[in-house]
């Protein structure tokens, strides 16, 4: 028995860089796949939006003088990147998937469709979706919302990479950081928690959608999370 049928995983791009957090280590994205693969043998229906920090951050092109909008393409095209290595690794374990992308790019991956998405998860492919929403200025934390709300998933899955939940502090400068067993959308936005941005957040809210944030790094989890063991911190989408 399985508590979510159909989830949005969300993983960070640092995630796929493990202890370097530059660049895509091939063992970590390998044993990432693995965990992914033991969900997807119990039947559930998978959907990934994958982050780009691990190739380029925003934040490196304000440093440049770039414009915001530019730089936030460029973080589009390192989700994409990300996704196409994560697709080889699940396929080459025998999980059938599919890329969808949010900017066109027909040559190596299929664009957005939202009809279409549903129907490869109820033909049991995963289905990763990259490049953001399309549009700068809106987070992968924001995608993950979206598309969670738009293809019908019971849950978001915030894989984080060596953080095991939700703190009123940073546990690694306070001591007194005291971990979240459960909240809500709206006590994450009101105690500014930084678990996920405002928009996703609201989003999340709005749509009744529940979110789990736990450690990626403890095989496992991710099948744990699915079947319903106490584990990381879970926000209630209805308040």
């Amino acid at each position: 028995m399985v508590k979510y049928n159909r989830i949005v995983l969300k993983i960070s791009g640092e995630a796929l860089a493990g202890e370097a957090g530059f660049g895509i280590k091939p063992p970590v994205i390998a044993t990432i796949a693995e965990q992914i693969k033991q969900v997807h043998e119990l039947g559930v229906q998978i959907a990934i939006v994958c982050g780009g920090g691990n190739i380029w951050r925003g934040e490196t092109g304000a440093e440049m003088g770039m414009e915001r909008a530019q730089a936030d393409y460029m973080g589009m095209l390192a989700t994409v990147m990300n996704a196409l290595a994560l697709q080889d690794n699940l396929e080459s374990q025998g999980v059938p998937t599919r890329v969808q992308t949010s900017i066109e790019m027909r040559q190596i991956a299929e664009p957005y469709i939202r009809r279409k998405a549903i129907r490869h998860l109820e033909k049991g492919r995963v289905v990763i979706f990259a490049g953001g929403t399309g549009n700068p200025y809106f987070s992968t934390d924001t995608t993950a919302a979206l598309r969670a709300a738009e293809i019908g998933a019971d849950v978001i899955l915030m894989a984080k990479n060596n953080v095991d939940g939700v703190y009123s502090a940073d546990p690694n400068k306070d001591t007194h950081a005291v971990k979240y067993e459960s909240l809500t959308h709206m006590d994450i936005i009101n105690k500014d928690l930084k678990v996920m941005d405002s928009t996703a957040s609201t989003l999340s809210m709005d749509n009744d959608i529940d979110l789990v944030v736990f450690n990626l790094n403890e095989p496992g989890n991710i099948k744990r999370v699915v079947e319903g063991q106490k584990i990381g911190t879970t926000i209630e989408g209805r308040s």
